[in-house]
């Protein structure tokens, strides 16, 4: 007798702590009763997607290329500080480079009969701009072209030289480049060769891509600007491969998308992209499903932030409902976001279930014990 009264009083206070049975979280009404009235914060917004106009627009990578100031693309030849040219000046007749026991004469060649050549030492364009040219003087040089360059140095020397032509090449190109790293076979600096040269022509410039295009970000640094644009959107959206310009930082980072899983369902972790783009449905399918002990098929939520019209992170809530057959179809078109949070709402009418498993616990020992000590009686 006074076994079975024991039994009965863990029975009570088995039964007393079923309020306080463990769960994996809320239930679908909790979930929307918190994100309807929340207790702190900022008020989250509650969408119910029944059909596919309820499903939110995925935003674009245009907006982001379009953060990025618009430059017309400058000559090939444009010549700025650090910049190194090559500079021949060719003379006829009395020649003003002419051997006179100066050590230029080592460079004078005959480019014909009459026709002298002089090369002068590689020249650096200064941090101010500058370059300086015997007998020429000083000469402002940034922002022109080779062609300018040229025909400054020749009328700077008409009057001390007869008829000079003057060549100017691009021995070493600063200006004209632009610096690429990260996850790229070849890191450096490269130099634009036509000026038209688009964001995946530049990659592929740089010996391509390390890693999955999928797990990448490129990161753009343009006038004091930064923008991110994932590698596989430049083929997907050709609008936003737009054209590299000069002076411009690319870097290749690896940032693989994920979305969250959590709640009653058949898995509970972060989960990577499988691909480019992947679906609400495919998303549901790769976490397993709800639960069949413990979830409700009814009560599956997407939680993400959606920036509004004023550039505000507000947070959003959206209920779908999978019991109904139509909703399979809207969460083939409802695409998957990085950092999304898929939650499965825990089903209230588990509980019972929960009850009776704790109790069968609890009591599968006593109740061995006990039969054991009928046993030994009889």
């Amino acid at each position: 007798m006074q076994a079975k009264n024991f039994l009965c009083l863990v029975l009570l206070a088995g039964l007393g702590g079923c309020a306080t049975l463990p769960s994996s979280g809320p239930t679908g009404k909790q979930i929307e009763k918190s994100a309807r009235v929340p207790e702190e914060g900022a008020p989250i917004e509650l969408v119910e997607i029944r059909t596919v106009a309820d499903v939110p627009n995925v935003a674009s990578d245009a907006p982001a290329v379009a953060a990025l100031p618009e430059l017309a693309p400058p000559p090939t030849d444009m010549i700025g500080p650090g910049d190194v040219l090559d500079i021949n000046i060719y003379e006829a007749g009395v020649t003003l480079f002419s051997d006179r026991g100066g050590a230029g004469a080592a460079n004078q060649v005959a480019a014909a009969p009459g026709v002298q050549v002089q090369k002068l030492p590689p020249t650096r364009v200064d941090d101010a701009g500058t370059i300086t040219i015997p007998y020429a003087g000083t000469l402002h040089v940034t922002g022109t072209t080779t062609g300018q360059v040229e025909a400054m140095i020749r009328n700077s020397l008409r009057r001390l030289s007869q008829n000079p032509q003057v060549l100017v090449t691009l021995s070493q190109t600063i200006t004209n480049s632009i610096i690429v790293g990260g996850e790229v076979a070849k890191p450096g600096r490269l130099v634009l060769q036509t000026n038209r040269e688009t964001l995946s022509d530049v990659i592929a410039l740089a010996g391509g891509y390390r890693g999955n295009a999928k797990d990448l970000t490129l990161r753009i640094v343009r006038g004091g600007r930064s923008v991110d644009l994932r590698v596989n959107d430049l083929a997907e959206n050709p609008s936003s491969d737009i054209r590299a310009y000069p002076g411009d930082r690319l870097m290749l980072i690896n940032n693989p998308r994920t979305y969250s899983v959590l709640g009653a369902s058949g898995r509970v972790e972060q989960i990577p992209f499988g691909r480019s783009s992947v679906s609400l449905a495919e998303a549901i399918a790769t976490a397993g499903g709800a639960n069949p002990s413990l979830g409700d098929p009814a009560a599956i939520f997407l939680l993400r932030y959606v920036r509004d019209e004023r550039g505000n992170d507000v947070p959003m809530v959206y209920h779908l409902n999978m019991m109904k057959a139509g909703t399979y179809f809207v969460a083939q078109r409802f695409p998957m976001r990085d950092k999304d949070v898929l939650y499965f709402g825990n089903a209230a009418a588990n509980q019972p279930s929960k009850v009776i498993q704790l109790i069968s616990q609890l009591f599968a020992p006593l109740l061995t014990v006990t039969s054991g000590i009928q046993a030994l009686k009889n």
